[in-house]
């Protein structure tokens, strides 16, 4: 709409959906077979064991297929938090897609698994969205949340290694 000096007004300043969002992206490879690596990663249960912030998850409903839900207990920056992960994308030996949320966070972990040369790689992304009064910290929260994926990225290796 063009005003009365004859131009556009200013335009809006505010954030932008990628402004919004904190992206983690990691990537791990290790010499083990596909299926076997995005077996062990479908069974969302099994986060306990490769992600440093998972205290507890327990498939609530489903049988891990799209549409399964896990309650999920996590630690992160000295609180404790839960969520209640969804299974979005199941496409097997190939990508998964959970969606995690609770009052103040919708958490989406995408994990592509492909071969290469007889090893597997994982190409791991976690996606946060703020919201409420925890918005507002976000600028605070991208170190912490990189530091997890850093300790994350290094379980996942051990982890998958160990298969």
């Amino acid at each position: 709409m063009v005003g009365r000096s004859g131009r556009l007004p200013p335009p809006r300043l505010g954030p932008t959906y990628a402004q919004v969002m904190i992206t983690i992206k990691r990537s791990v490879t290790v010499d083990k077979p596909t299926a076997l690596v995005f077996d062990y990663l479908a069974d969302f249960s099994n986060a306990v064991e490769w992600d440093s912030g998972t205290t507890s998850c327990t498939r609530t409903s489903g049988d891990g297929g799209v549409g399964s839900t896990y309650a999920n207990i996590s630690k992160f920056a000295g609180r404790k938090t839960d969520l209640t992960y969804v299974v979005e994308v199941l496409e097997p030996s190939h990508r998964l897609v959970l969606r995690g949320e609770n009052d103040t966070v919708i958490a989406r972990d995408t994990m592509v698994i492909t071969s290469s040369s007889g090893a597997t790689q994982v190409d791991y992304t976690a996606e946060f969205e703020f919201s409420g009064v925890v918005k507002l910290l976000q600028p605070l929260l991208k170190l912490p949340l990189e530091k997890l994926g850093n300790d994350s990225e290094r379980s996942l290796r051990e982890s998958l290694s160990r298969l």
